[in-house]
């Protein structure tokens, strides 16, 4: 009879670790992944990385293309001190000098402008009156407005501002009522 009873023990605990390795073994039919789910996370993975890769192309082409735009925005803020000499120089000489003087070196200052123009400087066009921007302006002084419409407006315009293909190298300099 105890022999009959250890039999029946051990069939049952045959019984129970049959159903647990069964439940073992239909978890570790779940847990691997299927040929098609794995080419799709590979897929996945692959469009992912080739967006990536395209975006990090733009990106360069454009810091690039930046780079060539801007890469002699340094010289052309120098050349702004020659630049503004030779307007004050044509003032005086048109003052007190002869025209032989003047044309000589208004010819000398249109060349010099033109070529900083090539390549792609632009001065920017402020008078008395402009409304005050200070995207483009920059204020020295604020004086007592000499008529109640220029408040708030520029005055009068101290230095040129200029341009580098759209970007303000130099703010110009005025004075605004107020």
């Amino acid at each position: 009879m105890e022999n009959q009873d250890i039999n029946e023990e051990s069939i049952n605990n045959q019984g129970e670790n049959n159903i647990q390795n069964e439940a073992v073994s239909e978890d570790n039919v779940t847990a691997t992944p299927s040929a098609e789910e794995l080419l799709a996370e590979e897929k996945d993975r692959y469009i992912r990385l080739y967006a990536e890769f395209e975006n990090y192309k733009k990106r360069t082409s454009k810091e690039k293309m930046e780079f060539f735009q801007y890469a002699n925005q340094e010289m052309m803020v120098s050349m702004l001190g020659v630049l503004d000499d030779f307007e004050r120089a044509l003032k005086e000489i048109a003052k007190n000098g002869n025209s032989a003087d003047l044309q000589g070196v208004e010819l000398i200052y249109q060349k010099f402008k033109n070529k900083l123009t090539e390549k792609g400087l632009k001065a920017m066009e402020v008078k008395a009156g402009d409304n005050f921007d200070v995207d483009f302006h920059e204020a020295i002084t604020q004086i007592p407005a000499p008529s109640a419409d220029l408040k708030g407006k520029i005055v009068d315009v101290i230095e040129t501002g200029y341009t580098l293909s759209d970007k303000v190298i130099r703010f110009a300099k005025v004075v605004t009522g107020n």
